[in-house]
């Protein structure tokens, strides 16, 4: 095949992922009974339908490629990693770093605490049952820090290999939908106040979009305070990934006779986590219309919808299953542990604390 046929084929792939991208996000859009359900609870949309939908769909085609013994032809275009990156890049837009400063120190104060809790409790109880230690960091920061966007980060700053983000990826997605809907009705249980409720949201839940909807399903307040809260955390991806990077450097890879050095950490770190914070910083500094902040979320959520098909696309049952019973125990206990502890910081930072 011609080197012009290679990129044409290449980029019939690309625009059919899109295409499939699109069509995610439009069926999301559809007054189907689930997102009927979550009009009659208040929401405008199911926020977390169109990658569900995305995975779906991939996980169709994988099915049906993988009976005809096609499923190679397709390989090229599956780039999740980069879908993945570029997502992260241009979610920047709506990290405001001077909202999560105006509206209080308590949200920081919190992501802080709970960050640095879930991401060594998680890491202790991945050492006790001898998860490797790639698999162990993407899935710490994870649960720690929110969901997919920073188990990619955390993935370039170990090394992962892409079957470990699609394993991490599938339990993000599998454990946030359960929380999103569950928590509103356990907080409206114990009768938490709103700001209490929505910082346990925004600190127990994996994805931004789930924050937000189990906010939304709580109320006004406890949807603002989630969004700061989870945006706090947002913000820490690039803290984490530079000390992932250096400590694997330092520590994990490090060969008796090699002496670390800054170049070593710097070919480390994942690079598309600056543009994350270059976005980030010019949005905060209000260098972007309304309009762009638009488009660029806009261009963000198609590039998670193609990243989701292409998970779904190369999603192996049987991969998944030889990496054993062992990491989905330790992501199930840091699940449950994450949800205990950020109800108990809510409380303390928002009730009894007070900010």
């Amino acid at each position: 095949m011609s080197q012009s046929a290679t990129v044409s084929r290449k980029m019939g792939m690309f625009l059919g992922l899109l295409l499939v991208a699109v069509a995610a996000i439009v069926i999301a859009e559809l007054d189907s009974g689930v997102a009927a359900w979550f009009k009659s609870q208040g929401i405008g949309k199911n926020p977390l339908e169109y990658p569900l939908i995305a995975v779906a769909l991939g996980l169709l085609v994988n099915a049906v490629l993988r009976a005809t013994k096609t499923h190679a032809v397709l390989q090229p275009a599956m780039r999740t990693e980069l879908f993945l990156k570029v997502g992260l890049i241009l979610m920047g837009a709506r990290l405001d770093i001077t909202q999560i400063l105006s509206q209080g120190i308590g949200g920081l104060l919190q992501a802080v605490v709970m960050v640095t809790s879930v991401f060594f409790f998680t890491w202790w109880i991945g050492t006790k049952l001898k998860v490797n230690e790639q698999l162990k960091a993407v899935m710490a920061a994870a649960v720690s820090i929110c969901g997919v966007s920073a188990a990619i980060a955390a993935a370039g700053a170990v090394v992962a290999k892409k079957k470990e983000i699609t394993y991490v990826t599938a339990l993000v997605i599998m454990t946030a939908i359960p929380l999103m809907i569950a928590t509103p009705w356990i907080a409206q249980a114990l009768g938490l106040p709103a700001d209490i409720a929505g910082a346990w949201f925004g600190g127990n839940i994996d994805t931004t979009a789930a924050v937000v909807g189990a906010g939304t399903l709580y109320g006004e307040e406890a949807q603002a305070v989630a969004t700061v809260v989870k945006m706090s955390q947002n913000a820490l991806i690039g803290v984490a990934a530079f000390l992932l990077a250096l400590y694997f450097v330092v520590r994990i890879e490090k060969k008796p006779e090699e002496k670390p050095s800054a170049a070593m950490i710097w070919h480390r770190f994942p690079k598309f986590v600056l543009g994350f914070i270059l976005v980030s910083a010019l949005a905060s500094l209000g260098l972007f219309g309304a309009d762009i902040v638009g488009a660029l979320q806009a261009l963000s959520k198609w590039a998670f919808a193609m990243a989701f098909f292409s998970i779904g696309l190369e999603l192996s049952v049987r991969e998944l299953g030889k990496m054993g019973w062992r990491p989905l125990a330790v992501y199930g206990a840091a699940t449950a542990f994450n949800t205990v502890l950020a109800l108990g910081v809510a409380w303390l930072v928002f009730g009894v604390m007070g900010f």
